[in-house]
């Protein structure tokens, strides 16, 4: 019960990997029960062996964001055993390429419906139960993405811009229950998903080399830790941000701080 989150309770989707899975040894390590799902089944059941092995409460559930009956059999489990929620954080996400022109139908209804319909229908199971503590936070994960497009991500770079819009939307709709929702935008972070892509684009040098590459277009010339991000989940999820709803908040080394017309060396 010690911690900033002590006595409170967390779904977090997507946590057995990346971000979500510091994510949700962030909050344990706060104090919260946390309920999280992934769809890898081994890696869900790694992430909970590894986390309780560190006196973490935490529950994995594999399930799949884009079906609405697991949505609320997660939340429902997590009301269940601890009795009800004050938290929830949207991490369960993909990356896929495209331009619209070759994107198919099938690709793009992949992708909206992980990053974005997987989003909406956590929060959709939530909200009653948050509203039923007379308030809690919503967290969201997006990317900087939403804001500064790369090449042939359309179907991304469109999810990404929706989670955004959605979670302004959910701010205003649910700030009369005490409900605060706000979104983390991050840059590239070292995940097995930055590093799958990295596979796709690496041609001859080595992964290891491809992510480095895109941490020197950051200021700070690296990529992130998912614990870094997870540390600004943590400050929206809690009572140290309690004036702060329906905002953006970037998390990426000064990415998009730059102009890319640099001046010249002289």
């Amino acid at each position: 019960m010690s911690g900033e989150f002590g006595g409170k309770v967390a779904v977090v989707t997507g946590g057995s990997l990346g971000i979500g899975r510091a994510v949700v040894e962030r909050l344990a390590a706060g104090g919260a029960a946390v309920v999280f799902c992934g769809l890898d089944e081994e890696s869900v059941r790694a992430a909970e062996t590894q986390l309780r092995d560190k006196e973490h409460d935490v529950t994995g559930v594999v399930a799949d964001v884009t079906d609405a009956a697991q949505m609320n059999g997660l939340v429902g489990l997590a009301v269940e055993r601890h009795g009800g929620l004050d938290t929830v954080v949207t991490c369960a996400g993909i990356q896929r390429y495209g331009t619209v022109e070759d994107t198919t139908e099938e690709l793009w209804d992949e992708v909206l419906g992980v990053n974005l319909k997987g989003v909406f229908l956590v929060c959709r199971a939530a909200v009653p139960e948050l509203r039923r503590r007379r308030g809690g936070t919503i967290v969201t994960m997006s990317s900087v993405q939403a804001f500064a497009s790369q090449d042939r991500v359309a179907a991304y770079t469109a999810s990404k811009s929706a989670i955004n819009g959605l979670t302004r939307a959910m701010a205003l709709d649910h700030a009369a229950d005490g409900i605060r929702a706000n979104v983390v935008c991050p840059g590239s972070v070292d995940t097995p998903m930055l590093r799958w892509a990295a596979d796709l684009f690496r041609g001859d040098t080595s992964q290891d080399d491809q992510v480095a590459e895109w941490g020197r277009a950051h200021p700070l010339g690296r990529v992130a830790r998912a614990e870094e991000v997870a540390e600004l989940v943590a400050f929206l999820a809690g009572p140290r941000s309690s004036f702060i709803t329906g905002a953006e908040h970037r998390v990426d080394g000064g990415l998009l701080a730059r102009n890319p017309a640099a001046l010249p060396e002289v």
